[in-house]
C-alpha cells in the first residue's frame, strides 16, 4: 500500500510529459505583426521585418502561437505567418568554414545575430548559407533549434 502511495505522488509532482521538446519556427513572410493577445482584434506590439526569423513558441490558442524572440521580445503571431523552423542566430561572431573542422580554410566572419540559412548539421557543425556565403558553423551559442 505505501508502494502505490508513494507512486501516486511521484507521478502526481512529476509527470511524464514534464519535459516537452522545444518548437522553434520561421516568420514567414517580410512583415509579420506581434500582437499583445490572440485575436486580429488584439493592437499591434511590434512589427518584424526579417523573413526567416527564427522564433520559440512558448505557448499555443487556437491558431496563434505566442512566441519569444532571441532578445526576449515576445507577443503572439497567427500561425499562418509562420513556417517550419529553416534558420538560425549565432549569439556571438561566428567563423564560417569551407568544411565541418576547425583545421579547414576559413571563408568569412559571421556577425551576432545575422539570420542564417540551415542547410543540415551533424557532429556539432551546421552547414548554412547566407547572401553571399555557403559554410559550416559550430553549433555552439545559436539561437534556434537543430539536430546534430
Amino acid at each position: 500500500m505505501k508502494r502505490l502511495y508513494f507512486l501516486t505522488i511521484i507521478c502526481f509532482f512529476f509527470p511524464i510529459n514534464t519535459f516537452s521538446e522545444e518548437i522553434f519556427l520561421s516568420l514567414k513572410k517580410n512583415t509579420v505583426n506581434v500582437r499583445y493577445g490572440p485575436s486580429i482584434e488584439s493592437p499591434i506590439k511590434y512589427v518584424y521585418k526579417k523573413i526567416n526569423l527564427p522564433i520559440k513558441q512558448i505557448d499555443k490558442k487556437g491558431n496563434w502561437r505566442r512566441i519569444i524572440d532571441f532578445k526576449n521580445n515576445s507577443g503572439w503571431i497567427h500561425l499562418s505567418q509562420l513556417k517550419k523552423i529553416n534558420s538560425l542566430i549565432p549569439l556571438e561572431d561566428k567563423i564560417l568554414f569551407k568544411k565541418p573542422s576547425n583545421f579547414s580554410k576559413p571563408i568569412a566572419k559571421i556577425r551576432k545575430g545575422r539570420v542564417l540559412i540551415l542547410i543540415k548539421c551533424e557532429n556539432n557543425w551546421c552547414k548554412i548559407k547566407t547572401d553571399k556565403f555557403k559554410g559550416w558553423i559550430k553549433t555552439q551559442n545559436i539561437w534556434g533549434k537543430f539536430k546534430s
